[in-house]
Order: C-alpha cells, then sequence, then structure tokens
C-alpha cells in the first residue's frame, strides 16, 4: 500500500487529451491565458476528504508542484477554492498525480451551496489538462464522481483563471507596504538537529481585556462606530473604530510587555444576554509556522488582517488551516460548535490559528485576508513568500454547566474570528523573533525559555530592552 508521502515523490501520470462537451483539453495553458488572472492560487481551499491527513486541499492552490491534496479512496470527492469575490472563469488547470478522476465536473458557485456545472467529463485519463470553461462565481470546485484508480483523488494544483471583480491594487482598501518585501524565496530548509533537541519556537504575548462589549472594528468598518457587532478587545487601550497605527503607538497597552501595543480583538461571548470576558492575561502565541523556523521575520508595523470568518459554516471552521482543537472544556476537545456542557468549575477554551505567510506588498487589502496564506507541509506558498510570526490565540472563558445559552456576538461557535492590527515597538519584537523563534526556544513574554536557562531572555525584568 501506498504512503501519502510515498506518492508525493511519483511523477505525473501520462498526458490525456479528449474533447469533452464542447471544451478542449490540451497539455500546459493555452495562449488565450495570457490575458487572463491566476485567481486561485493561495486561496483558501477546503476538500470533502483528505489522505492520511497529510495532503490539505490548501497544497492544490499553493503554486507548488512538489505538494498534493490527497482525498480518501471512495467516491465522490470533492476539491473547492473560494476566490475571495464574484469571478468570471475562463480555464481551469488540473495537474493530476498518478491517481486521477476518470469522471468528474467543474463547479462554480456564488455561494458555496448552489452549484452550476461548466464542464464534465467521464473519459478523463489524468496528465496535465487545461479546460475552458465559461462560468462566474466565488467558488469554483473539481467534483470527481469516478477514481481512475484504485485510490482516490490527487491533484498536485487545481489552477482557475479569469477575471474578478475585486479591482487592481491601485486603492480601495489596499494598502501599501512602505517599502515592499520583495524578492524573497519561499525556504524549503530543514534546519539541521540540535542538542539538546529544537522542540519549540515561540513566545507568548501575555494580554488582559482592554475594552470589552464595543460594537467597533477598524478594520472591517473604518471610522463607523457602532457599525460591527460587539467586540472584546486586548492589548491597546485605544482600539475603537478611528483606530489607525499612529493611534495605536500613543495609546497604552494591556500587555505584559510594554512595547507590545497591538490591537487584538474577537466578538463577544455571551451567556444568555450576559457577556463573559476571559479574566486575567490569556496567552498569544507568536511561532514558527513554517518549518524553517529561521526564516521567520517580524511582521511590519501596520500590518493587519482577519482570522476566520464569522460566515463560516461548522464544515468551513472543522476544516480550517488555523482552527488547532476548535473549542474545548475538562476532557472535552475539538468541538467545533459549543460543547453541550462543560465540568463545573472549568472554562471554555479555544485556540485558533492564523495564516503566517505574507505577501510582502500590502498591508491590508478589501477582504482583510488576500495579503496572507498559510504554510502547505511547511513551506510558504510563492505569492506569500515572507514568513512572519504564526499568531495563535489561546482564549478561555469563564463559563461552565449547562452551555444551551451560551453564543457569541457574531453567532454559532465556528463564526469564531478575530483581528490583528500590529503595533509592537519594532526593535522589541525583533529582539523576540531572533531570539525565541529564529533561536529555537520556547519562551516566556521575557524571551526566556526555563528548559534552555543557559541561553538567556531578550528582554529584562521589566519586559523592556536591556
Amino acid at each position: 500500500m501506498r504512503t501519502g508521502k510515498s506518492r508525493l515523490r511519483r511523477l505525473i501520470a501520462p498526458l490525456g487529451v479528449a474533447v469533452v462537451a464542447g471544451s478542449l483539453l490540451v497539455a500546459g495553458v493555452q495562449s488565450a491565458q495570457a490575458a487572463d488572472t491566476l485567481l486561485s492560487q493561495g486561496r483558501p481551499a477546503l476538500a470533502s476528504s483528505l489522505e492520511n491527513g497529510e495532503s490539505p486541499a490548501a497544497a492544490a492552490v499553493d503554486g507548488r508542484t512538489d505538494t498534493r491534496w490527497g482525498s480518501q479512496w471512495a467516491d465522490p470527492q470533492w476539491l473547492r477554492v473560494d476566490l475571495g469575490s464574484t469571478a468570471t472563469v475562463t480555464s481551469v488547470v488540473l495537474q493530476w498525480e498518478a491517481a486521477y478522476a476518470k469522471a468528474y465536473q467543474i463547479q462554480t458557485s456564488p455561494d458555496g451551496t448552489a452549484w452550476t456545472t461548466v464542464y464534465s467529463t467521464t473519459t478523463s485519463a489524468g496528465g496535465t489538462q487545461t479546460l475552458t470553461v465559461n462560468g462566474s462565481g466565488r467558488y469554483v470546485r473539481m467534483y470527481g464522481t469516478q477514481r481512475g484508480t484504485g485510490y482516490g483523488y490527487s491533484l498536485y494544483e487545481f489552477k482557475v483563471y479569469g477575471t474578478s471583480s475585486t479591482p487592481p491594487p491601485t486603492g480601495g482598501g489596499y494598502v501599501m507596504a512602505d517599502p515592499p518585501v520583495t524578492g524573497v524565496v519561499p525556504s524549503t530548509a530543514t534546519p539541521p538537529a540540535t542538542n539538546p533537541q529544537t522542540t519549540h519556537h515561540e513566545f507568548q504575548a501575555n494580554c488582559s481585556v482592554s475594552r470589552s462589549n464595543l460594537p467597533d472594528d477598524p478594520i472591517i468598518f473604518p471610522n463607523l462606530p457602532g457599525a460591527s457587532h460587539s467586540h472584546t478587545f486586548m492589548g491597546n487601550t485605544t482600539t475603537n473604530a478611528a483606530t489607525t497605527l499612529a493611534s495605536l503607538n500613543a495609546g497604552g497597552t494591556s500587555c505584559i510587555t510594554p512595547g507590545d501595543k497591538t490591537g487584538y480583538w474577537m466578538p463577544t461571548l455571551f451567556n444568555g444576554d450576559t457577556a463573559v470576558q476571559p479574566v486575567g492575561r490569556q496567552v498569544i502565541y507568536y511561532k514558527s509556522g513554517v518549518i524553517d523556523y529561521r526564516s521567520v521575520r517580524p511582521s511590519p508595523p501596520g500590518l493587519r488582517y482577519v482570522v476566520g470568518s464569522p460566515s463560516a459554516t461548522l464544515d468551513e471552521f472543522k476544516n480550517a488551516p488555523g482552527a488547532v482543537e476548535g473549542w474545548e472544556c475538562g476532557d472535552s476537545v475539538r468541538n467545533w460548535d459549543f460543547p453541550a456542557s462543560c465540568p463545573a468549575g472549568t472554562q471554555l477554551n479555544i485556540r485558533y490559528q492564523a495564516p503566517s505567510c505574507w505577501d510582502g506588498l500590502h498591508l491590508d487589502t478589501p477582504d482583510h485576508k488576500s495579503h496572507m496564506a498559510y504554510p502547505t507541509v511547511g513551506v510558504c506558498p510563492v505569492s506569500h513568500p515572507v514568513a512572519v510570526p504564526m499568531i495563535e490565540f489561546k482564549m478561555a472563558f469563564p463559563v461552565s454547566g449547562n452551555l444551551g445559552n451560551v453564543r457569541l456576538a457574531s453567532g454559532r461557535a465556528y463564526s469564531f474570528h478575530y483581528d490583528f492590527y500590529n503595533a509592537w515597538d519594532a526593535r522589541t519584537l525583533n529582539a523576540l523573533v531572533t531570539h525565541c523563534i529564529n533561536g529555537g526556544l520556547q519562551c516566556d513574554p521575557r524571551g526566556f525559555d526555563q528548559y534552555k536557562p543557559d541561553r538567556g531572555a531578550a528582554l529584562n525584568e521589566n519586559y523592556v530592552l536591556p
């Protein structure tokens, strides 16, 4: 039996050429695509299943041919990509691994629910296939109905070309990095073994609630006070609808590290009509999201993004690259909706990881996500080559017992999301990233690893640079 890893090294199956339903399949990308844009690379992807948990959907849209999405060995299966906005789709390229689809459809959808078939075949022979299609939608998927082998469906790349309704990056929600970071090639290196062994590459930010139950969101609704659902704010003490990098830098912080004036916020949790706030300092991890932790560099001042979505479905939340354990309490873990109850005296916890690959060009984009991407198999995609610290929220809410009346301001438990607006003191952040992440340590907020005390700390006892 072939494992996912052994199959990853296989060559692409021989090319199949066929004419089906008026659509031409040929090797390579047709010249007509010169005027079209590759819309799918680095976009969020979701699949019906994964093979052995090591062939994620995101691997089919990462611009790399050494990674793949693989499904379980059953029919039907599907792989879908979210283009971020409605697009006119003109062609689709399928780069199959040896395990290919004999019968499949290419479908588009405005909402991820209602699907329109724009291409169909029952005689595919695998290989690299370029399909000329005519359709529109925000979501595009390959819906496989018959496998060509005894294994699953396996795609090195799923490329969607066309024209997006999103305007080009000349304004209207685009915030350019000054200066941009260019010329970066994603690192595929594996750091050498160390003695003692390197098992972590992270540091903590410990921050408490700074503003509570405030219906503002300076990323989604800038300068529109009261336009958002209720949020619980942490870190910067001045965050509101009018927040800018300058106002964050001038504000205070509820974080133990004075140099961290970042704005962090999430939807308020309610038990009935009562807002429930995390008590005391919560843990916000800064980690390496890539295998080569030495390649991680500090996030630029003013970088901002949204992690997750208030409109996510349960399946989208469950399969999100950053979901980690989802909701947990007591011995109950990996809950994608709120558990029915939690043992008395426990707390309801959520852990959720952010994307950690940046395009190097934008501090923000209109959807507040496109400039960021998750790594695939520990390597940043070529579209987002700059590895920055991976943020991981670990929040604890003091609710237990019957959770029947617990909800988020944004809706069900799977609507959990959070916002990040970087306002670290640049020298302090650089010291922590260099010492802890690049140095392969498990650091507290001082940048001190209690398991490797000989390495010292990045900050002094007052959590500032020495």
